[in-house]
């Protein structure tokens, strides 16, 4: 491997302005968000806000826009996406009291969540000015009562979740794809990404220490840009050239790293095939900042997952106070996008970040389980907002979703794909941490394995006393095609994970 160090200015610079250039196309399209004193409304649509359907059109429209928020000290403003409305005829949609029976007969044990999913209001409720109480029965459609249950399970139970570490066993990660073969969704094959050939960079300062957020650019023998990543909070970062449709058998890595004082850049030439690992080393050193958490809870809000989000807010609302209150005391912004499907009360709904603790829990106390139908839901659309129109902040900062679903995405619906956005995500430094709920079958497992391993994440999924029987309570058994996996509560891994992440960073 031949290092070159790169001089600050020059024609890099030169190459990195037109870049520059190329990913304004992809900026979102949401309003600025309004400054405190400005008209910012807590957990209001923000005024003229416009949506569409696609951000970012994936690698071959250029680089997306990079992360560039200055701070989120700001109330949660969110965001709702209604999705295209479908005749009814298309809607595979059973009626609200089918579909409470339906998830009711699938478990033994949810008592609670199911008795909430009948009696609250349904969607991912906002702040809003108080009112008059109306009658219940005069906002809410009555259903029928939750079928009796063998046992009820007790109101403040933990949730329990393993978690595996794909990229640190490749091989075993490898070999279940091949096992598993082609898998579909309604039909419509899976999305892949060519991940059998993969190289780890890391990229140091000067002075020896990693540099988190580095932004790095892959250019082929022809001299196109073809492949855009960020470091984690480590230096490091998982580059897949078959993934981005390189076949050129040299690319050179170009690293650089915004500073205060001047960039710090630095390259080298990957010779693919004859080594695993590649270090870049940057011209001079890098500041050492005070530790940034961008975390964003990406959750499916549809009815199957009432009784899960009915234990999982008291589980997120933890992992939130208990990340604000880790020993880095990183400044930590929380954002939440909730979603659900086509001809449901929202389609995706995002309240954006804050750094506003207490007004983000009372979000997540908002989210309610409803509607949703069919097994897929829509989750590439959904991840898309996650990753393209949310206010990620720039100059360092990790970023990190945390996705809680029971379902794959729909894949029938067209652009956007859930494996653009991971080539997405990988340019703008985002991992996913997907956690699998009940009720996920293997085309899901598979997508959530896809977007932790791709983007540098774990893939963690919730365990029970009885694998096949989600309402047997808490316990170490999984469906999932897992091995070597410890269990602990959901919160406490989240948090482990986070922890983790933050503690990569140099200090």
């Amino acid at each position: 491997m031949k290092n070159i160090t790169w001089r600050r200015g020059g024609a890099f610079a030169l190459a990195l302005s037109l870049g520059a250039a190329a990913c304004s196309t992809g900026a979102h399209d949401w309003p600025s968000p309004p400054a405190p004193g400005e008209g910012a409304q807590p957990g209001r649509a923000s005024p003229g806000t416009v949506w569409s359907g696609r951000l970012w059109a994936g690698p071959a429209s250029g680089a997306p826009a990079a992360p560039s928020a200055s701070d989120c000290h700001r109330p949660p403003v969110f965001h709702d996406l209604p999705g295209p409305l479908l005749p009814q005829a298309q809607r595979r949609r059973p009626p609200m009291d089918e579909r409470v029976m339906s998830r009711a007969a699938r478990t033994d044990g949810a008592a609670t969540g199911k008795a909430e999913a009948a009696a609250e209001h349904r969607g991912l409720a906002a702040p809003a000015p108080a009112t008059a109480a109306a009658p219940v029965d005069s906002v809410r459609p009555s259903l029928p009562a939750a079928p009796p249950v063998p046992r009820q399970r007790p109101a403040h139970e933990p949730v329990t979740a393993g978690m595996v570490d794909d990229n640190a066993d490749f091989g075993t990660y490898l070999a279940y794809r091949q096992k598993r073969g082609q898998l579909e969704v309604l039909g419509v094959p899976l999305r892949d990404l060519d991940i059998s050939e993969r190289y780890r960079l890391t990229v140091h300062d000067a002075a020896g220490r990693p540099v988190p957020d580095a932004q790095v650019q892959v250019f082929a023998g022809s001299r196109a840009q073809a492949l855009w990543a960020r470091t984690d909070a480590g230096g490091q970062v998982w580059l897949h050239p078959r993934a981005a449709g390189i076949a050129d058998p040299v690319l050179e890595v170009r690293v650089r790293k915004a500073s205060a004082d001047g960039d710090l850049r630095g390259s080298a030439l990957l010779q693919r095939g004859q080594r695993h690992q590649l270090q870049v080393r940057l011209d001079a050193e890098a500041p050492v900042e005070r530790a940034r958490l961008d975390l964003v809870f990406l959750v499916d809000a549809t009815g199957s997952m009432a009784d899960e989000i009915h234990k999982l807010r008291r589980s997120m609302q933890a992992m939130a106070d208990q990340i604000a209150r880790l020993p880095s005391r990183p400044q930590t912004c929380f954002a939440l996008v909730a979603y659900r499907d086509r001809g449901d009360e929202f389609f995706v709904r995002a309240h954006d970040f804050t750094d506003d603790l207490e007004a983000f829990q009372r979000s997540l106390a908002g989210l309610r389980a409803a509607a949703g139908g069919d097994t897929p839901e829509a989750l590439n659309e959904a991840l898309h907002t996650a990753v393209h129109r949310l206010s990620w902040r720039g100059d360092g900062a990790t970023r990190l979703v945390v996705l809680v679903a029971d379902a794959p995405p729909h894949l029938d619906y067209g652009s956007p794909w859930y494996d653009h956005d991971l080539q997405g995500a990988l340019a703008r430094g985002i991992k996913l941490l997907p956690v699998g709920a009940s009720g996920l079958d293997p085309a899901g497992e598979y997508v959530f394995r896809q977007m932790a391993q791709y983007t540098g994440g774990r893939f963690v999924f919730l365990t029970y006393a009885d694998a096949a029987r989600p309402g047997s309570g808490p316990g170490r058994e999984t469906v999932h095609e897992v091995d070597n996996y410890s269990v602990e509560s959901l919160d406490k891994l989240v948090v482990r994970l986070v922890s983790e992440e933050l503690a990569k960073r140099p200090s």
